[in-house]
Formats: structure tokens, C-alpha cells, sequence
């Protein structure tokens, strides 16, 4: 069995009679997982919904990587996108929510995977530089431009899942 570590942007399928793709982005968390899906036809985008599964400290952590799976699942079932992009994990000072981090963007992953999707994985760094130009982009920024480019009147929230959006801007570029 062959394994890719990546699958180009072509290999994302398309609806041959309108060009058009539906995509969702992901933002992983233990805590707090956002979502975004637009759609991309013919060079434009339609933003479509955003949300965020969000889970307590008081529940097992089983328990909590669990509802993430089940709830992704639910969403791509609503919504039917035929790829999904990601957020890679970005290992900063605390490694032990690095830790959750990563096995939320595991189940995560096995679900989109189990759904047939293929998924483009991103650094931050790359969606920021796709969403606004530049790598040092605030947070903030990446927010504003999410707005802009899907012709939304306010920033999604939460930040999550205007996160998840620009990953989701990211794959309809080909990014």
C-alpha cells in the first residue's frame, strides 16, 4: 500500500457541469475546533457556513476526541464538500496543549480521510500569505481579509472558525 504525504489541488473533484466545488477548512483544537465551508465555482467564492465543536476539560479526554470526530462527521454529512484543508500543527511553548492539539487534528484527519476527502495540510504561515499577503500577518488581519475576500458584513467568529475559513480560501486557491 503507497501512502501520499500531500495530494495536489487537481486532485480535488470538481462538478464537471458548473465548476464548482465545495471545500472545508479546519482549524484543530482540543478545546475549541473550528470550521468553515465555502464554495469555489468558476474563480468565485460563496462563503456557506462556519462553526466551532467546542468541548469542556471536565469530560475524559477519550470522551472529547470522540465528539470531535463525531461532529466533523455530521457537518461534512450537512454540507458535502468534496476536499478539506488544515491547518498543520504549529508547536509553540506549551507542549503539552501541543499534545492536544495534535490528537484532535488526528481524529480530525481520520474523519475527513474516512470520508474520502482529500486534504491539503497548511502551515499558518502559508494561509496567512494566501489570505493577506504576508507571513507576519496578524491574526486580526487574517480575520478582516476572510471577511472581505467571502463579502461577509462581520469577521466569523469565533476565531476558530475564521481560521478554518481562510484554510478553506487556501485549497480553493490551490495554495
Amino acid at each position: 500500500m503507497t501512502f501520499k504525504t500531500s495530494i495536489p489541488i487537481s486532485a480535488f473533484r470538481t462538478d464537471s457541469r458548473l465548476n464548482k466545488r465545495i471545500l472545508i477548512g479546519v482549524d484543530p483544537g482540543l478545546a475549541s475546533t473550528g470550521w468553515g465551508v465555502l464554495e469555489s465555482s468558476d474563480g468565485r467564492l460563496r462563503y456557506i457556513a462556519h462553526g466551532c465543536i467546542e468541548t469542556g476539560p471536565e469530560s475524559p479526554r477519550g470522551e472529547r476526541l470522540l465528539f470531535i470526530y463525531r461532529s466533523i462527521l455530521s457537518v461534512l454529512e450537512t454540507h458535502k464538500p468534496v476536499a478539506a484543508a488544515m491547518e498543520n500543527l504549529y508547536f509553540g511553548k506549551n507542549v503539552s496543549s501541543a499534545m492536544a492539539v495534535a490528537e484532535a487534528r488526528g481524529v480530525l484527519l481520520a474523519a475527513l480521510t474516512a470520508q474520502g476527502l482529500p486534504v491539503l495540510e497548511l502551515t499558518p504561515n502559508a494561509i496567512k500569505k494566501a489570505v493577506v499577503g504576508v507571513t507576519r500577518a496578524e491574526k486580526g488581519q487574517v480575520q478582516e481579509m476572510v471577511r472581505i475576500i467571502l463579502g461577509l458584513k462581520e469577521i466569523p467568529k469565533p476565531d476558530h472558525a475564521a481560521d478554518a475559513l481562510g484554510a478553506a480560501i487556501c485549497a480553493a486557491h490551490g495554495q
